[in-house]
Parts: C-alpha cells; structure tokens; sequence
C-alpha cells in the first residue's frame, strides 16, 4: 500500500469535527513535570467536546518533541477525525523539565507510562499509542509489557520507527567516540548540540525489543519510507515478521510511504495521508 510522493497530494478535506487543543502538565515518569498538548474534537455546531472517541498518546522522535512539524501536522488531522490526541514532551525536550543527558530509553518508557496514566484520566481510557521513530519504539515496548500496557489499548502506529535500540546507541559513539571514552560527549542532531552521556549508550544496548514484539497485544499498523535515509525500510519489515508471534494471521499492516524522508517534512501532505490513514485504523480497533 503505497502513499504516492506527496507532491500529488492535494489540500486534505476538512474533517467532521473542530479542533480544540489545550496546553497540560502533568507527572512523569522520571520524577520531573512534563509539557503537553491535547488536541481533542468538538461537535462544530454545539462546540461540545466528544465524548467516546479513540484516545491515543502520542510520542516523538530522539531529541525531538510534541511540536515537531509532522507530530503537530498529524496530531491536528486526527482530531479533526474524531480522535483524541494527547502529545507530549519527554523528560529534559521541549517545555519538560530535567536533564536530556541523563535520559535514555528506560526513562523514555517511564514517561510514557506516566502519560497514558494522565491521558486517561485527562482525556479518557487510552485505546491508541502513536510513535515517531524512536517513539514508535517505546510504543511498541509498552504495547509488549503486561504490566505496562493499558488495559483498554488495542491499537499501535508506528511511524518511521527502529526495530532495536542498538543502532542508535552505535550511531551516537560513532558521532563523538568520547562519549564511550570519556563518560561525556557530544553529538550535532538537527542543528543543534546534544550531551550525550555513557550512560545512555549503556542503556540503548540494555534493550532488546525485537524479542519483545511477539508479545505485543494490539493491532499494529508501521509507516515507513524505503527512502528513509535515517531508519532504514527493513526496520518496518522486521517489525512486521515478529509481531504477532506465531499467531495465524499477523497482527501488523506495513504502509509504504513513497518519497517522504524521515521527519516527514520534505512532502507536507504526507504527515496528512497519515494522519488520514491512522485515523480510520484507530477508529476500527478501540
């Protein structure tokens, strides 16, 4: 199933629904206060929110955060859909409080967990989790942890995401070697300057979430770009093969996203055909 390059993509139809979208704080899972944005729908006559709609919780990429273009483009469009959104920022990027150094892919699970807490009582039980790249990882990791995972979760969209947390961790030490040498380093992502701590790297090849997906218990849909030049295609095949497990039928769909880069910027109307897309499966499984 493919989405074509964007460029042939037109303006996206107005949805059903008004957009209403507040700023929150809450608790994470790390100790420090986390920003966040809800963007929920509302009746475009009576100016109601909607009540008994998909929730889902939506999670950014590495040194990202919940304003990133592509988050906020599809955030938006869901809750024009009729699907409630909540987009945050973890702990040390963005509005949120602490130190990104000291962060790695333990905490990010913590701030997860802490945001499906709020959401569900901000917003309603949690039926969707939402990740882009390294936040499609997490979301894949709590979908797989039965002590995690909401009980109300039956859906996950994965967006351009890694099937390991391995190979960010080989990246980073290959950027600044003194990270793994010296305790401390840093690395240029975006534009921008990030400390990267060893503990982090540790932290990365702790996890091994490939032996996980097995366990994942929820729809799963994965868009992914062959052309991703910074999370390969064969990420999404992975993912793909091992969730599931055994089961007879897969529990994964694959959305091939022709053309579009990785943060989903190159081709505007490819984070809206997402969105689009993500939305009528959110819909189906909740």
């Amino acid at each position: 199933m493919s989405a074509g390059t964007g460029a042939t993509i037109g303006e996206p139809v107005d949805g059903p629904f008004e957009r209403h979208s507040y700023r929150v704080r809450f608790p994470g899972g790390n100790g420090f206060e986390l920003a966040g944005i809800v963007d929920r729908p509302r009746d475009p006559v009576t100016k109601e929110t909607l009540a008994d709609v998909p929730v889902a919780v939506f999670s950014h990429c590495f040194t990202c955060s919940k304003d990133l273009k592509a988050i906020a483009r599809i955030s938006r469009r869901l809750a024009e859909l009729g699907v409630a959104v909540l987009r945050y920022d973890m702990t040390g990027l963005g509005g949120s409080d602490g130190d990104f150094s000291r962060t790695h892919f333990t905490s990010n699970q913590a701030d997860l967990r802490s945001a499906i807490q709020f959401a569900g009582s901000e917003v309603g039980a949690v039926t969707g989790l939402i990740g882009h790249s390294f936040g499609g990882a997490a979301s894949l990791a709590i979908a797989s942890d039965e002590t995690s995972r909401p009980a109300s979760l039956q859906a996950v969209v994965a967006i351009a995401a890694p099937s390991d947390t391995v190979h960010l961790a080989n990246l980073l030490d290959r950027m600044d070697p003194t990270i793994q040498e010296q305790g401390i380093g840093e690395v240029e992502i975006g534009g921008r300057r990030w400390s990267i701590r060893r503990e982090m790297l540790e932290d990365f090849r702790s996890h091994q979430i490939a032996d996980q997906f097995p366990k994942v218990q929820a729809q799963v849909m994965v868009f992914h770009s062959p052309t991703d030049e910074t999370v390969g295609y064969d990420h999404a095949l992975r993912i793909a093969s091992l969730v599931g497990g055994e089961d007879e039928q897969s529990r994964c769909s694959v959305v091939t996203l022709s053309g579009a880069d990785h943060l989903l910027i190159r081709h505007p109307g490819d984070a809206i055909w997402v969105a689009d897309t993500a939305a009528a499966f959110l819909s189906r499984y909740r």
